[in-house]
Formats: structure tokens, C-alpha cells, sequence
């Protein structure tokens, strides 16, 4: 068995390595090295492993030098007529292909599938090294591996035993934990945050000038990798019979939105899905007042004003803009590096608005997009100008998007659950009589009762057959369906978990409803702590700061009051009002730009199934991935009697 499967290797290696091209393909490298795993041969787990990741780097670099190098020698800048641009285009495809080519070898060599691709973006390649490199007692390299897969696994329980280890074996010291795939500007950011927290302004001020220059670095390669072919997701290309202007047009769309997107990427820490907020900004505020503290009023004034490029209603930088414009006799421009990344960037908003609009024109044939139509700090904050995503299911309705809501990230829709399902579910939370929200019956006002269950205790009851199990059956299944439908109309490309669902009722206390001018939900945020004097939202505890997502799907309509309202910061202008009825879903994005919260309940009792979500996997909600483990028992359990209330499954051993 062991010649069968090292004789392909060695013949691959070496026709690869002499007729096809000078860089083996990483895939095939990758490859190897697991399969030299499984045969517990070490070294070469290493050496084709770490081959892997040198050609995945040397790829990747070379198609970055490559795009850049060749658009500065075939620009469009003097295009004016068709032929011309076509000239232009068919230059620089010619100057890539021979570029990359002389580079790296033939480059369909190199075309790897995406699953090999998610490998190495989530660092599956350290995880085999520091194993290898621990059975050769090299604990130096192992525990640099081990460092770098952490980084992008924090939730790896396993290897965050291994570093443990690590730590305590003698010889090995902290210089050994080290991030190989560190992103350079984040490394200087890090460190320039460190030096500032502790006092050292002159060598905050070095680390935090770094980082702008491997930002803006960073920033450009980012953009080079867009340039490459793009997939028209859920198209039958046989079908798509639109012109050559409108296909180049559909092209550059994709390649703007993934551009765009570089803002994000560039946020985002290892192992992370939400970026950092106020990334790029944060680098001026923090340049500003550490030239301030250095008596370097010029170079803080510029970084001042950068700063007030991002958030030009900022009034504590307005006020120290005027006490350096005040104290140097005269003003300074801000920087030119940042006025011209948001020129860029307002252009980019212009064309995508554009791009989309030629899509949806199109018959709908490509997927609608959310684009950027702000860079609130720093971080795209999407306007849905079309439809959105897909909505999965057949009969689900969509009724209002951003726009028609007069926000952002934010959509209405209709059908989400049958007049049948409503009912089962009202049913269910009557039977239940929950018990309100963390053991109060009134959590948000005195003037209703307010009850609730979990998914998870909808299961029990079910099980103790206190309630149907068909019932609280469906009380998963629509949750599912909400997420799934949440998921896909705002084009997440990462999964979404639940953070927390309930099922729940508020109900008009008879007698307290005279002249009531009270909130039945005060206007609140759910990631954040809303300051409507400041017109700010805080991102910080007690707030569920890693909340990416929420909605409510309403369960009926026949009661007074209870309108579900967005509103500004301010807490005071609404800018949306739903009404809720049988069916209908709203869905959200979970920070400061949507405020919002429900009128009073005056008359009847008003029932819901809340669902908020997050993209990070550590804050996935306990309860559902229990409830997740029980549905699995119960399928498993009732291949012939679907829903038999007498299975056999202790909840006690389940739950």
C-alpha cells in the first residue's frame, strides 16, 4: 500500500516540477502532506507542507505584482473610444497571463478547488505542522504553528491545551509564539495601541504611522486580488444572453463590489467575522492626540482633520481642530493619502448604486446586491437599492426593503408562516405560560405581563407531554426557516447562528391602560447601549456586543397597539412603523443604526417568535445547540411514527 500511494507522488512532483512549471501547485503539496500524516511520516508532513504554504504565498504574491505592475503600464487614462479601451484590455490580459506565467509556471496548474482555498484561509495547514513538528521534538516551531492556528480558531479547545503545553516544556520561550500569518498593518496597530495604553507617545506615534503605510499597502493588494474571473452565482451561464457592454458592465460590478469589500476585510482579525469598528479612522485619533502629547501640533492638527474626513459631525474632534488651528496661527489640510481614499471611495458608492441598477434592470438575472452607501466608522454600512438576496421559500413575500423603510439593513417581509402555523404557535405559548423574560413577568413595563419560552423548553414540555411535540416541533422548524431566510436576503457569506430565541407574549393588563404614555418595548439597540443625548451607541458590556442580526416573526394581529417602530438615534423620530399580523417578519441589522422599539400594547395580546443571531460561532446560544441535539435524537428515533409522543428519549439525558 505504501508504493502504491508514494510512486503517484513522486511522478507528479517531478513532472510538475520540470515540464509543467517552476512552482508546484500548493494543492497538490497540501495534498501530500496529508497524506504523509496518515502514515505518521513527519518530515515529510513538513517539507511538502510547508512547501504548501510557500507556493499559496508565492501565488498569491505573484498575481498581486503581477495586476498592479501591468494596469500601471496599460492604463485607461487616455481611453476616449471603444477600440482604444478594448486595446487596453487585451494588454493588460497579455501582460498578466505572461507575467504570472514566468513567475509561477502555467497557470492552470494553479486553479485549486474553494475547499482547499477554505483550508488555508482558516489555517488548516498549522494545525497538521504543529503536530508534525511536535512528534520531531522541534517545540520551538511547533509552538509557532500552534500560535498561528489559534489565532484563526480561538474556539479550538484542543490546541488551546497544546500551547498550554507548550508554554511549560523548558526551552521554549514567548519569542516562539509568534503569528506567522500575522497581517502586517494589525500588527503594528496592535502594537501601537499597546505603547500609547502605556504612556510611550514617540513610539505609538512610529507603530501607528507603520500601520497606515502597510494599511494603504494592504488596501492595494487587496484590490489586485479582485481582478481576477468572476462567477455569476446561481446562473446558468447557457442563459445569459445579454449584450458585451452589459456583460463588461456585470463584470466590473463584481470586481467594484469586491473591492469595496477590501474596507471590511482589512477590519477583520483572525478568526473573526465582524470587523473592527472605526478601524482606519481610529489610526488618526489615536495619531492626533499622541502628537499632541509629543508638542507636535502640525502633525496633529493634519491627523485631526483626516479624522474629521470619517465623521465630520465629530464634536470633540471639531474642538480640537479649533484649539490646534487656534494655538498655530493657521490651518492644515488633512492628509492627502485619506482625502484621496474617500474620493475613491465616494466614486465607488456612485458606480455600485449604478452597477446595481443595470442589474435589477436586467430581469433580475444575477442576484441583487447590497452596497456600500456609507463609510460610518469605517465599516461599510449596506443599503440595500435592490431587492436583496434570494428568500429561500416559494411563498415568502417581500413587502418593504431599506429603502421603503427608510433605513439600512433592514427588510419586511410577508408569509413567512401559514394562518395554521400561527395558530399551533399561539396555541403553544398559551399552553406554556412562560415565564416572562429571566424569571419577570414585566420586564419592560407594568402596564402588560410579558411570558416566554425557549426553544429548548418547548422541547421539554413536549417530551413530559405537557404541550404537543408537534408543536414545540414547529417552534424550531420556523426559527430555522426565519434564520435561513435572514441569512440569504442580506447576502451573508458566513453562517449565521442564533444567539438567542423566545417565543413570546405581551399581554394588556385590564385596568392600566388609562392614559398610558409608555413604551410596551422601550427604543433601545440590540449590540450596543444607546446614548440618544450623545447620538451615539455604545459597543460595550452590558450590551450583547457580538449580536449581528435580529428578527421578529409575529404570530398575530387582533390586538391594539404594539407597533413595531425604528427610529433615529435620537429615540424620538420614527423613521419606520410595522404592524404586526400573522406572518410578517422583520428583520435587521443588530447596532446603533437601527433603533428601534414596540408600542404600547393597550387592548389583547400580542405574540412573537424573537430571534436575534451572530456570525461569531463562540456566542452561538446553548440552548440551541442542545435543542439542535435533541431533534437529531428524535429523526433518528422516529423513522416509523413521525412525532410519536411516546418515543423513548430520557429529556434529563438530552437536555
Amino acid at each position: 500500500q505504501c508504493r502504491k500511494s508514494i510512486l503517484p507522488i513522486v511522478l507528479q512532483s517531478l513532472l510538475l516540477s520540470s515540464s509543467y512549471g517552476s512552482l508546484e501547485p500548493f494543492d497538490l503539496l497540501y495534498n501530500n502532506a496529508v497524506e504523509a500524516f496518515y502514515r505518521s511520516e513527519y518530515e515529510d508532513v513538513v517539507r511538502f507542507m510547508e512547501g504548501a504554504l510557500s507556493s499559496y504565498a508565492e501565488v498569491r504574491q505573484s498575481k498581486v505584482r503581477c495586476r498592479i505592475g501591468c494596469q500601471d503600464q496599460h492604463r485607461f487614462d487616455s481611453v476616449s473610444t471603444d477600440l482604444q479601451f478594448f486595446d487596453v484590455v487585451l494588454k493588460r490580459a497579455s501582460c498578466q497571463n505572461e507575467c504570472i506565467e514566468e513567475k509561477v509556471g502555467t497557470q492552470s496548474m494553479h486553479k485549486v478547488s474553494e475547499d482547499v482555498i477554505q483550508d488555508f484561509n482558516r489555517r488548516i495547514p498549522y494545525n497538521y505542522l504543529q503536530l508534525a513538528y511536535q512528534k520531531l521534538k522541534h517545540s520551538d516551531k511547533a509552538a509557532a504553528a500552534a500560535h498561528t492556528y489559534f489565532q484563526a480558531n480561538p474556539e479550538h479547545v484542543e490546541m488551546d491545551q497544546n500551547l498550554e503545553q507548550y508554554k511549560a516544556l523548558e526551552g521554549t520561550d514567548l519569542d516562539h509564539f509568534v503569528d506567522r500569518e500575522a497581517r502586517p498593518h494589525q500588527r503594528s496597530f496592535s502594537a501601537g495601541v499597546k505603547l500609547y495604553d502605556s504612556g510611550d507617545y514617540e513610539g505609538a506615534i512610529a507603530m501607528f504611522e507603520e500601520a497606515l503605510q502597510e494599511y494603504y499597502k494592504a488596501d492595494v493588494e487587496c484590490r489586485a486580488l479582485c481582478l481576477g474571473p468572476q462567477r455569476f452565482e446561481e446562473q446558468d451561464h447557457l442563459l445569459y444572453r445579454y449584450s458585451l457592454s452589459e456583460l463588461i458592465s456585470d463584470h466590473f460590478t463584481q470586481v467594484l463590489y469586491c473591492e469595496h469589500e477590501c474596507v471590511r476585510d482589512l477590519a477583520v482579525r483572525p478568526g473573526r467575522l465582524s470587523p473592527m469598528e472605526n478601524y482606519l479612522p481610529l489610526h488618526y485619533d489615536y495619531l492626533q492626540f499622541a502628537y499632541f502629547q509629543m508638542n507636535m501640533l502640525e502633525q496633529a492638527l493634519e491627523c485631526a482633520q483626516s479624522y474629521l474626513l470619517f465623521h465630520e459631525a465629530d464634536d470633540f474632534m471639531t474642538d480640537n481642530v479649533e484649539y490646534y488651528q487656534e494655538t498655530l496661527g493657521r490651518d492644515l489640510r488633512p492628509r492627502e493619502n485619506a482625502e484621496w481614499y474617500l474620493r475613491r471611495h465616494k466614486l465607488e458608492t456612485e458606480l455600485l448604486v449604478i452597477g446595481s441598477e443595470n442589474l435589477r434592470m436586467q430581469d433580475n438575472m444575477l442576484p441583487n446586491r447590497c452596497v456600500c452607501v456609507s463609510l460610518s466608522l469605517c465599516v461599510c454600512v449596506c443599503l440595500c437599492v435592490c431587492v436583496g438576496g434570494p428568500l429561500v421559500y416559494d411563498n415568502v413575500q417581500l413587502v418593504q426593503d431599506s429603502l421603503a423603510l427608510n433605513g439600512s439593513q433592514r427588510v419586511l417581509l410577508d408569509n413567512v408562516l401559514t394562518v395554521e402555523e400561527c395558530a399551533e404557535l399561539k396555541h403553544l405559548t398559551v399552553t406554556m405560560a412562560g415565564d416572562g423574560y429571566r424569571g419577570k413577568t414585566s420586564p419592560h413595563t407594568p402596564n402588560e405581563r410579558f411570558e416566554g419560552a425557549t426553544v429548548l423548553k418547548a422541547l421539554q414540555y413536549g417530551y413530559e407531554g405537557r404541550v404537543p411535540l408537534k408543536s414545540a416541533r414547529l417552534f424550531y422548524d420556523v426559527s430555522e426557516r426565519a434564520r435561513r431566510v435572514i441569512e440569504s436576503y442580506f447576502l451573508l457569506n458566513s453562517t449565521l447562528h442564533f444567539s438567542y430565541t423566545h417565543l413570546v407574549c405581551r399581554t394588556a393588563i385590564t385596568g392600566q391602560q388609562d392614559h398610558r404614555n409608555d413604551l410596551s418595548h422601550p427604543i433601545h439597540a440590540d449590540n450596543c447601549l444607546l446614548d440618544p443625548e450623545a447620538n451615539e451607541c455604545w459597543k460595550e458590556p452590558p450590551a450583547y456586543t457580538y449580536r449581528d442580526y435580529s428578527a421578529l416573526l409575529y404570530l398575530n394581529g387582533d390586538f391594539e397597539g404594539g407597533e413595531f417602530i425604528f427610529t433615529e438615534m435620537d429615540a424620538k423620530t420614527v423613521t419606520a412603523q410595522v404592524k404586526p399580523k400573522c406572518g410578517r417578519m422583520v428583520g435587521f441589522s443588530s447596532g446603533g443604526e437601527n433603533p428601534h422599539g414596540v408600542r404600547a400594547v393597550t387592548r389583547g395580546q400580542r405574540c412573537a417568535v424573537a430571534m436575534w443571531f451572530t456570525l461569531d460561532p463562540l456566542f452561538r446560544e446553548l440552548e440551541r445547540l442542545q435543542a439542535d441535539e435533541v431533534i437529531q435524537a428524535l429523526d433518528n428515533q422516529s423513522s416509523q411514527s413521525h412525532w410519536d409522543t411516546s418515543l423513548n428519549i430520557n429529556p434529563k439525558d438530552e437536555l
